[in-house]
C-alpha cells in the first residue's frame, strides 16, 4: 500500500499516556497527528470553519470525562465529515460492543486495548486512503458543479436533450431554434464541461448523482 501524502491523524484521548505514546507511534511511521486531551477540545478545532482538505483520519477514544467518544462521533456524523475523516475508535473490552454499533452508524473500525501497534497503523493507513478517495470524490463533484454552474439557461437546455440522445435537428425542433444554433450550443456545452461526447458527458453527469 502507497503512504498517502500530507496526512492528518487526529488523537482524541484523554489519558495523556495514550496520546504521548501514539503521537510516538505515528512520527515513527512519519505520519503527521494532533492530540487533543478531551472531545470538547476537539470539537472547538473542528466546529468552526473547518474543512478536510487533506487526507485525514482521528482515533477517538470511547470513554473519556464529559463528552464521550460516541457522542463526538455523533457529531462528526451531524456536521459532515464522514467519510473524509474516517473514525476508529480507541476501546476497552467493556467498550466493545458500543465500538460495533458506531461502526454500524459509519465509523471506520475500533482496536481494542492494548492494541498492536502494526495492526493499528495499517488501520489508519486504510482510513487515510478511504479520506484520500472521499476527497477526491468530492473534489470532483464540486468541480463538475462549477462547471454547470457555467453554462447559459440555453446551453443547459441544449445539454439536457443532447444527454437524452436526441439529433440535433430534433434538439432544434424542440427548441425551435436553428440546427447551427444548436451545433453552437453543442460545441461551447462539450468545451464548458471537458468532453468530446454526448456519451462522456452523460457519464459525467452520472457522478453528481
Amino acid at each position: 500500500m502507497e503512504p498517502v501524502q500530507n496526512a492528518t491523524v487526529y488523537i482524541v484521548d484523554d489519558d495523556a499516556g495514550v496520546r504521548d505514546a501514539l503521537a510516538w507511534l505515528l512520527r515513527s511511521r512519519r505520519l503527521l497527528s494532533e492530540s487533543f486531551d478531551s472531545a470538547e477540545a476537539f470539537d472547538a478545532r473542528i466546529s468552526r470553519r473547518f474543512t478536510v482538505q487533506s487526507p485525514s483520519c482521528v482515533l477517538l477514544d470511547v470513554r473519556m470525562a464529559g463528552l464521550s467518544g460516541l457522542a463526538m462521533f455523533e457529531k462528526l456524523i451531524a456536521y459532515g465529515f464522514l467519510p473524509t475523516l474516517p473514525v476508529i475508535f480507541l476501546t476497552g473490552h467493556a467498550d466493545v460492543p458500543t465500538a460495533v454499533a458506531a461502526v454500524k452508524q459509519g465509523a471506520f473500525d475500533f482496536c481494542e486495548k492494548p492494541f498492536s501497534d502494526n495492526a493499528l497503523v495499517d488501520r489508519i493507513e486504510q482510513a487515510l486512503q478511504l479520506s484520500a478517495a472521499a476527497l477526491a470524490q468530492y473534489n470532483e463533484s464540486n468541480s463538475l458543479q462549477s462547471r454547470l454552474d457555467g453554462l447559459t439557461e440555453r446551453e443547459k437546455g441544449v445539454m439536457r436533450l443532447v444527454v437524452g440522445g436526441l439529433p440535433n435537428k430534433l434538439v432544434a425542433d424542440q427548441l425551435e431554434i436553428s440546427v447551427r444554433t444548436v451545433e453552437v450550443h453543442r460545441a461551447r456545452v462539450f468545451d464548458k464541461m471537458g468532453v468530446k461526447s454526448a456519451v462522456e458527458l452523460a457519464n459525467l453527469l452520472r457522478n453528481l448523482q
